[in-house]
């Protein structure tokens, strides 16, 4: 049984992502356009984990093509692998903005805290629960993994919530299935593969790499905004920026300038080519499969938000999910108004045109 603490760590943590990158703090990365000779704002410290995640992809082009350095700012962008550092980080105040998901600003104001999403990265968390046409050929519905093996990151992770969710849905207790947690995507991959487990809900490049292998069938996609609704019952937004209550009111301007980069980033995705990807990604994205993930890429560009804003009922959806793993918190309780603020997104939306 997870107690509350865990709980909160997990839904703390980013959403699903692909592992085996490095781990080494980022210090910014090289901006493919160029920068103006002085950063006004001066040093803005983010803090992200697992930044080559597809979910916090518009970070790393709003970084890479100097968006954030055309606003004036000097962002160093810290990449702290290990699960809750990014979230230390800003709760300690070595860092001013984290890079994670929207349930982080929920489940801090359950505690007391505003730390506010400023502007939305991503509109769906981009899940996958598939099963193994070898071992489970005769899928009908989610009453069939009874007994079965359902590989997932981890306990705890959205994956694991997320199936739980339907398996709720279809009157499956969690003890029914066995859950299988593997934080390697190649040992995901492997696992898959050899027949070892039955079902796997994962996040790309794993997911479309079964894909190509036929290897697949899929039950539930959150890589799009419909497939996201079907599962959640409205739409989930997933990664954004975060930043606390008081630093927002003291360095506005800071704040909307981040914000302008990183909805000029969402518009550049929404017409992006793959080619475009090819030359702006870093070579250490690609783990050797440069195919593989602009085919990924490919498949996930609906669930990046087009404009930085949050959806109506978004803050409600997730709220309303969260409630359903922590019993203890307060959320149905939150002014979720105090989650979030879209006064910036519009700003940039009217300035871009997004």
């Amino acid at each position: 049984m997870w107690n509350r603490r865990e709980w909160l760590r997990s839904w703390a943590s980013a959403l699903p992502m692909v592992a085996g990158l490095p781990a080494a703090m980022a210090q910014g990365s090289a901006k493919l356009q160029s920068q103006p000779s002085r950063a006004p704002f001066g040093r803005v410290v983010l803090a992200v984990e697992n930044r080559a995640a597809f979910c916090y992809l518009p970070l790393t082009i709003a970084d890479r093509m100097g968006y954030f350095a055309a606003e004036g700012l000097d962002v160093q962008v810290r990449d702290l692998m290990e699960p809750g550092t990014a979230l230390q980080a800003l709760l300690s105040g070595s860092a001013q903005v984290l890079s994670g998901p929207y349930s982080t600003s929920v489940a801090l104001r359950a505690r007391g805290k505003s730390y506010p999403s400023i502007v939305l990265q991503g509109r769906a968390p981009q899940l996958v629960l598939g099963v193994s046409h070898k071992t489970l050929a005769g899928f009908r519905n989610i009453e069939d993994l009874r007994g079965r093996k359902v590989l997932v990151p981890s306990l705890g992770s959205g994956a694991h919530r997320m199936v739980l969710m339907l398996m709720a849905a279809g009157r499956l207790g969690a003890e029914t299935v066995d859950f299988v947690p593997v934080a390697s995507p190649t040992a995901a991959l492997a696992n898959f593969r050899n027949g070892l487990v039955d079902a796997i809900c994962y996040t790309d490049p794993v997911i479309t790499q079964l894909e190509q292998d036929s290897a697949l069938r899929l039950v539930a996609d959150t890589r799009t905004v419909r497939g996201n609704a079907d599962v959640f019952g409205g739409p989930m937004p997933a990664g954004c920026l975060s930043v606390a209550a008081d630093y927002l009111g003291t360095h506005r301007d800071e704040c909307q300038a981040l914000v302008h980069g990183l909805v000029h980033a969402l518009k550049w995705l929404q017409t992006a080519g793959l080619s475009d990807i090819n030359k702006v990604v870093p070579e250490s994205y690609f783990q050797g499969d440069r195919a593989l993930y602009l085919a990924a890429f490919s498949r996930a560009r609906e669930a990046w938000s087009p404009d930085g804003l949050m959806p109506d009922a978004g803050p409600a959806t997730m709220a309303r999910v969260m409630s359903r793993f922590d019993t203890a918190s307060p959320l149905r309780q939150v002014d979720l108004s105090q989650t979030f603020t879209n006064d910036m997104a519009l700003k940039a939306k009217a300035r871009f045109k997004a």
